[in-house]
C-alpha cells in the first residue's frame, strides 16, 4: 500500500475527536531498524503499553502516578513470658502515623516481626516490624527464675521482672514513643513462700508491679480504628505466680497473655497484635503474639501491586492492607 509522507514538522489532529492508531505488536515484532523517536504499542508490557526507541534501546513509557497520603500502623512482635514464677512479656513497639506521603511508582518494604518464644531458656524478645524507614522494637521478654537474665528485658514495651526481693524491682524499660516499662516482681518468705512476677508493659500503660499476694497485670494496649473498626492491640502479658494460694497476673487489654500458677499454663499473646505472653508458674512462659503492619489509603490511589499476600478490605472510600507476613507495596 502506498503511503504519503508528511513533510511538515507538525501533524495537527487537534480538531479531531477520534483517536490516533499506533503500530502495535509483541517485542518480537518490533521493527528491525527503528530510528530514534519511534513510538509503538507493546502488547506484552504493563501499565501504558507504550514504548519509544531512544536511538539505542526500547524504553517503556510509564504512566505518571502522583504522590498521595496514607495512614499506617506498625506493631512489632510481643515478648515472651519468662520461665517459672516469672514476668510477663512486654508488648511490641507500637507506632501510628497519619497523612504520610508516599511517591507513586515507589516500592515500600514491609517486615512483620515474630513473637518471642516462651519455650526458650531464657525467654526471647519479639522481633522488629518495619514499614519503609519506620521501625518498631520487639517487646521485651519477661524475667526468668534461676535462669539469667532474671530482670525483665528492655523492648518496645519492657518485660516484667521476677521476684527476687521484697521490693518490686527489675522490670524492663520500654522505648520512648513506642511502649511502656514492665512491672517489677517481688518475693516473700513468710508466712507463705512465693514469688510473683511483674506484668509486661503495654502500648498504653506500664506493666503493674507485683505484690506479696498477687502477680502483676500486663499493661493495656492502644485502640486504633485504622481498619474501620476500633481494635485494641499490643497489651502486656500478666506475671506468673509461684504459689497456688494467690492470684496470677492478668493480660493487658489488646491480647496480652494471662500469667500462670504452678498448677496452670500461661496464655500466649494474641497473634498479629504484638501482645506479650504470660509469665510461667513452674513452667515456660507463654509465647509473644506476632506483629502486624496496616496501611490505609484512598481507593482511587490504590495500585493493587503488592507482595506478601496482605488482606485487602475497604472502608468507605479507602482501601486497607493488613500485612501479617512480610511483603511490599508499590504505590
Amino acid at each position: 500500500m502506498a503511503l504519503t509522507k508528511i513533510t511538515n514538522d507538525l501533524l495537527d489532529l487537534g480538531s479531531d475527536t477520534g483517536a490516533l492508531g499506533l503500530p502495535k505488536g509483541t517485542e518480537a515484532q518490533r521493527p528491525s531498524n527503528p530510528v530514534e523517536g519511534t513510538l509503538r504499542h507493546n502488547s506484552e508490557i504493563d501499565e501504558t503499553k507504550l514504548e519509544t526507541f531512544d536511538g539505542t534501546d526500547w524504553r517503556k513509557i510509564n504512566k505518571v502516578t502522583p504522590a498521595y497520603e496514607i495512614d499506617y500502623l506498625v506493631i512489632a512482635g510481643g515478648g515472651a513470658g519468662g520461665y517459672g514464677r516469672a514476668g510477663g512479656g512486654g508488648a511490641g513497639g507500637y507506632t501510628s502515623v497519619s497523612a504520610f506521603t508516599i511517591t507513586g511508582g515507589n516500592t515500600y518494604n514491609i517486615t512483620v516481626g515474630a513473637g518471642g518464644s516462651g519455650s526458650a531458656s531464657p525467654a526471647t524478645n519479639g522481633s522488629t516490624s518495619v514499614f519503609n524507614l519506620t521501625s518498631t522494637v520487639g517487646g521485651g521478654a519477661g524475667g526468668n527464675i534461676n535462669v539469667m537474665p532474671t530482670s525483665g528485658q528492655d523492648g518496645g514495651s519492657g518485660g516484667g521482672g521476677v521476684g527476687l526481693t521484697g521490693t518490686p524491682n527489675n522490670g524492663g524499660l520500654g522505648t520512648s514513643g513506642q511502649g511502656n516499662n514492665g512491672g517489677g516482681g517481688v518475693y516473700q518468705s513468710s508466712p507463705d513462700t512465693g514469688r510473683f512476677g511483674g506484668g509486661g508493659g503495654g502500648a498504653s500503660t506500664a506493666g503493674v508491679n507485683a505484690t506479696v499476694t498477687k502477680a502483676g497485670d500486663g499493661g493495656d494496649g492502644l485502640v486504633s480504628s485504622i481498619t474501620g473498626s476500633s481494635i485494641t492491640r499490643a497489651g502486656g502479658g500478666g506475671g506468673g505466680n509461684g504459689n497456688n494460694s494467690y492470684d496470677i497476673g492478668l493480660g493487658g487489654s489488646g491480647g496480652g497473655g494471662i500469667g500462670a500458677k504452678p498448677s496452670t499454663s500461661p496464655g500466649n499473646g494474641v497473634a498479629n497484635t504484638g501482645s506479650g505472653g504470660g509469665g510461667g508458674g513452674d513452667i515456660n512462659g507463654g509465647n509473644g503474639g506476632s506483629g502486624v503492619v496496616i496501611l490505609r489509603m484512598p481507593t482511587a490511589n490504590y495500585s493493587g501491586t503488592t507482595t506478601g499476600t496482605p488482606t485487602v478490605t475497604t472502608d468507605g472510600t479507602d482501601t486497607i492492607l493488613t500485612y501479617t507476613s512480610s511483603g511490599t507495596y508499590t504505590a
